[in-house]
């Protein structure tokens, strides 16, 4: 797609497409002095908008219905993190976490989910910097997915998972999405969170996954609105 056509695309000012892709928050491609966009790339860019796992940049909002509103403790425990992978590649990493998914019978399918994971990474790195990787698939699936959940994995040591800064990746969240709505409306206020890095730098001194835990609760009772923690519903699987 030219500049143009994108900014038909999304709703916006031709020159509000021109400014975020020279800024570098949305993805394209020079050619002689035009830009051109891939439109799958900027479904991915938009699909990391709505999960608030990029910088808002478009109303890319949607719906979240009554009841499917996640706590983080809902959907994440101690036993969801792997406190140092074993995997030193990309692909290692996702199967190692997809195989912790399958293991605690949070994916009903271990080879779906590694593909998944892997199609989604093949369309943009998910990698956003700071040493941190938001893993999703690009659609929702609610037959496969048992239950929302969201996974980490640690590597102290760093990762080369391309990563729009070029430095090692050492957190990597994977969230399993069940429904097209936003399942984890706290996750956008924790992107800011962990970009920041002291929090990263809290996050690989942690001595075990149960500290790794509490670090992330803490992150989420300080970041979230009063009450809103003690409040949200749990949906339903």
């Amino acid at each position: 797609m030219t500049a143009r056509q994108l900014a038909g695309y999304l709703n916006v000012n031709e020159r509000t497409v021109l400014k975020l892709v020279q800024e570098g928050a949305i993805p394209g491609v020079k050619v002689g002095s035009q830009w051109r966009f891939r439109k799958a790339m900027i479904d991915t860019w938009l699909d990391d908008q709505a999960l608030g796992v990029t910088p808002r940049y478009v109303d890319a909002s949607r719906p979240t219905a009554p009841g499917r509103v996640l706590t983080l403790a809902s959907c994440f425990a101690p036993t969801h993190v792997i406190p140092e992978l074993v995997g030193k590649t990309k692909s290692a990493v996702l199967v190692e976490l997809a195989g912790l998914a399958a293991r605690l019978g949070l994916v009903r399918d271990e080879t779906w989910f590694v593909g998944a994971l892997i199609q989604r990474e093949n369309v943009m790195p998910s990698a956003l910097g700071h040493g941190v990787a938001f893993l999703h698939t690009l659609r929702r699936s609610p037959e496969q997915v048992l239950a929302p959940f969201m996974l980490l994995g640690r590597s102290r040591e760093g990762i080369d998972f391309d990563a729009l800064d070029g430095q090692p990746t050492h957190l990597f969240f994977v969230l399993g999405l069940k429904y097209d709505e936003l399942h984890l409306p706290w996750l956008a206020k924790l992107v800011h969170m962990l970009l920041q890095p002291n929090a990263v730098g809290r996050l690989l001194d942690a001595p075990d996954a149960g500290a790794i835990h509490q670090e992330l609760l803490e992150a989420e009772r300080l970041l979230a609105p009063r009450g809103a923690v003690e409040s949200s519903e749990v949906g339903s699987p």
